[in-house]
């Protein structure tokens, strides 16, 4: 086939579409953030070049020396990064530049708002650096050959609804990006503008950013000398991890934390350590300020950069953190692995194992020294990733205290909805006497905050903990006890407050069991269907009635939860609780006419249902027993 024969023009996915407009109209506060997303692409290509060729060295061809060419022509307008990692195939260049080769692109798009500085974040988290180049340019022009191949390839787009792809002779590995700048943005097309913005935010990349040497201006008088072009390093060109924590600024921290994860944003907090002895490597951690689209995805890619002797050997290495981290950034170099390791290997290394869990640790206390020196920040991360946090105690047990510290609850102290309550917090203002932490879990947290099974609490003074996340039934499955305080979740089980308890409630309790007997057991017989058990209790001071999960039962949150994800859920009745010196209770112990009292059990019944959050099985049911009662009161 031809070179000419081989040129075709295809179409932009549509999603390509919408987001080269968003990259060009929702960025354009801070335009020279296109050469960062280049250089870190082609650093990022000269890693995997670097990997393979430990399989396979004749991937370097005659160029074993890796580097990354920045060059400007102010007549032509254009700008130019050249690198000679691994290269595409045509394929790969149709992939990679013609379509979001990344699942959840609908998701990701759904997500845009038109808020700029909102999707700006959103672009990064997303991971779509090389479309920044359209910020600056009307036209670029992508040259590219993949290591090991003979054939060149060459794309050029405007950044509207089509491409061209053509087949080319090049004899050089690796690709070349040119952008034709728009006319408002050559300002770019200059050498101390360039150089500035690559030691702004490329300093630390690990191979030397080059730029030919400016040619000197003549003394007045004399005739300019054009000398030899010469290619000088413009960056520090040493892996920002390895260099001492004392040598390295703020800002140099955050600009890599960007280029390792290409976010827009800077993180919230990092820890930078290097470990010696037994195990010798180095990590760099970072908390992220915002979440991820698809972090609630457990399939999603997430892990550290693994590094052996700084020589690039993997993203996305999840086996040095749980899953319940897999929000954290960041890169480990290891001098204990052997350069040809692979994720299968990794699996079956006992040093990984041993990093893992001193990594592990390493993060728990970062963010247990951020939530007690900035409680604010804490909170901020806490609204992005607490929840992918409340799936540590059932991953992690032997850090689950730890993790157990750092959850934040919503609670009756507060009055608020907002998860800012510690357990440490609560512990501080237990009731003297108190021996237990007690919770409720619901859908809502207006459903948690006006449960029934919280009135006694109230009356005592007790605070009670209101978990609403669909995740925390599960959660609390897995949390027994914190610093000795056994959890109890209020809505299950006969409730115990033990000293908190009076003896005078108790014994009215007990008297109270016994003066309603038959009573109970004519609602057992009205509701011998849908209850397990019906018993007088002193939870309740304002409402009839409440329903109460066994104590060896499946909550209603996991049972939804269950039930979505198709499973078969195990059949179980709750337990009805009354409260005997209720009016309506009184109204309904005196009633002879039996059709009556069993219409009223069943409202009551319903009522107590819908204040747990549950769902009525038959809504038009109740709806004309209570339309009957509500005409006879009328009446």
């Amino acid at each position: 086939m031809t070179v000419e024969a081989s040129k075709e023009t295809l179409g932009f996915q549509t999603e390509v579409k919408q987001l080269l407009h968003l990259m060009i109209h929702s960025l354009y506060s801070h335009p020279e953030v296109f050469l960062r997303e280049l250089i870190s692409n082609a650093s990022d290509a000269a890693d995997k070049l670097r990997f393979a060729a430990l399989h396979d060295s004749s991937l370097l061809e005659s160029d074993p020396n890796l580097d990354i060419r920045v060059s400007f022509d102010k007549e032509a307008k254009t700008v130019t990064i050249t690198d000679n990692g691994v290269g595409m195939s045509r394929q790969e260049v149709i992939d990679n530049l013609g379509t979001i080769a990344k699942s959840g692109t609908g998701e990701f798009l759904k997500q845009m708002t038109g808020d700029q500085k909102k999707d700006a974040q959103l672009i990064g988290q997303f991971g779509v650096g090389f479309y920044s180049a359209f910020i600056v340019a009307d036209k670029v022009t992508v040259e590219t050959r993949k290591a090991g191949e003979q054939e060149g390839v060459r794309w050029i787009s405007e950044g509207a609804g089509e491409f061209s792809v053509e087949s080319i002779d090049r004899e050089q590995r690796g690709t070349t990006i040119i952008l034709h700048l728009k006319s408002e943005q050559q300002e770019f097309a200059d050498g101390w503008r360039l150089r500035s913005i690559i030691r702004k935010y490329s300093d630390h990349i690990s191979l030397p950013v080059l730029m030919l040497k400016d040619q000197p201006e003549p003394e007045e008088g004399e005739e300019k000398v054009e000398i030899e072009p010469e290619w000088e390093t413009v960056n520090t060109a040493k892996a920002l991890w390895c260099r001492s924590r004392s040598d390295i600024s703020d800002e140099e921290y955050k600009e890599f934390y960007k280029h390792i994860s290409h976010d827009f944003a800077d993180p919230l907090k990092w820890s930078h350590n290097r470990v010696e002895g037994k195990l010798e490597y180095t990590s760099l951690l970072y908390v992220p300020s915002k979440a991820p689209f698809d972090l609630y995805n457990r399939d999603m890619q997430q892990g550290l950069k693994l590094y052996v002797q700084r020589v690039f050997i993997m993203d996305e290495a999840e086996q040095f953190l749980p899953m319940y981290l897999r929000f954290i950034k960041g890169v480990v170099d290891s001098n204990d692995l052997s350069l040809n390791v692979s994720r299968e290997i990794l699996q079956k290394e006992p040093q990984v194992e041993s990093m893992k869990t001193a990594l592990t640790k390493r993060v728990l206390d970062m963010l247990a020294k951020l939530a007690k020196s900035d409680q604010e920040t804490y909170q901020a991360f806490w609204g992005e990733f607490g929840q992918v946090l409340k799936e540590g105690p059932a991953e992690d047990f032997a850090n689950r205290e730890k993790i157990a510290a750092l959850l934040r609850f919503a609670s009756t102290h507060t009055g608020t909805s907002a998860q800012s309550v510690s357990l440490a917090d609560y512990m501080g203002r237990m009731k003297e006497g108190q021996e237990k932490i007690y919770f409720i879990t619901a859908e809502s947290y207006n459903a948690a905050a006006n449960s029934p099974h919280l009135e006694v609490f109230r009356k005592k003074g007790i605070e009670v903990l209101l978990l609403t996340d669909r995740v925390d039934e599960w959660l609390m499955s897995h949390m027994h006890e914190f610093d000795g305080k056994q959890f109890v979740d209020v809505g299950r089980g006969d409730l115990d407050l033990g000293t908190l308890d009076d003896e005078a409630d108790q014994k009215a309790k007990e008297e109270a069991a016994k003066e309603h007997e038959d009573l109970i057991t004519r609602i057992k017989t009205v509701l011998a269907d849908s209850v397990e058990e019906v018993r007088v209790t002193n939870r309740l001071t304002d409402s009839p009635a409440c329903l109460v999960v066994g104590q060896f039962d499946m909550g209603a949150q996991m049972k939804s939860i269950l039930q979505a994800a198709g499973q078969d859920v195990p059949e179980s009745k709750p337990i009805m609780e009354i409260n005997a010196d209720h009016a309506l209770i009184t109204r309904l112990d005196h009633e002879p006419d039996e059709d009556r009292f069993g219409d009223l059990v069943h409202i009551i019944f319903d009522q107590a249902n819908l204040a747990a959050g549950g769902k009525l099985d038959d809504p038009a049911a109740y709806v004309k027993r209570l339309n009957q009662f509500l005409v006879e009161v009328a009446g």
